[in-house]
């Protein structure tokens, strides 16, 4: 079940929360820097894995914090090179990197999960292309999926 809320998503009480981000990202705008300032190993974590792996857009990757599962998916192209911005995410790279969502929310047995309005800031896409795919990719998943289409800072949405 998809559950709309508005709030802050920093703040949520879903077991994990899933984001978008750019293969190789550094995590230096939007949600994914405000993460990286509250999870600092993360973003130490993700640029190991990408340059062992060097993911490709579409692919989604996890990592297990102390107090928080952070699921990083690759919506946006990765920038052209070190100094300049990611690219724009995809219609194509959110619902890959959804299906990857799901199985690993499947295979790690995850309660919940929160997650923004997916690609629509720094990626670029409008929300009526995103919503969709969020819907068709977890909307029968079992277990609470809460998106965050309003945000408020330092407000606590109610979730459950």
């Amino acid at each position: 079940m998809i559950t709309k809320v508005r709030g802050d998503i920093l703040l949520s009480d879903a077991q994990a929360i899933a984001h978008g981000v750019a293969p190789h990202d550094h995590f230096n705008q939007g949600l994914a820097l405000a993460l990286r300032e509250r999870h600092p190993a993360m973003a130490k974590d993700f640029r190991h894995y990408c340059h062992q792996e060097n993911p490709k857009p579409g692919h989604a990757w996890l990592w297990a914090g102390p107090e928080r599962v952070v699921i990083n998916l690759m919506t946006q192209e990765p920038a052209p090179d070190e100094k300049a911005h990611p690219g724009k995410a995809t219609a194509h790279n959110v619902s890959h990197a959804l299906k990857e969502l799901r199985a690993i929310l499947e295979k790690e047995n995850i309660s919940s999960v929160a997650l923004p309005k997916l690609a629509t800031g720094v990626g670029g896409l409008p929300w009526e292309e995103v919503e969709p795919l969020i819907e068709s990719h977890l909307g029968d998943l079992g277990i609470p999926v809460i998106v965050y289409d309003t945000y408020e800072k330092d407000v606590k949405a109610a979730e459950f």
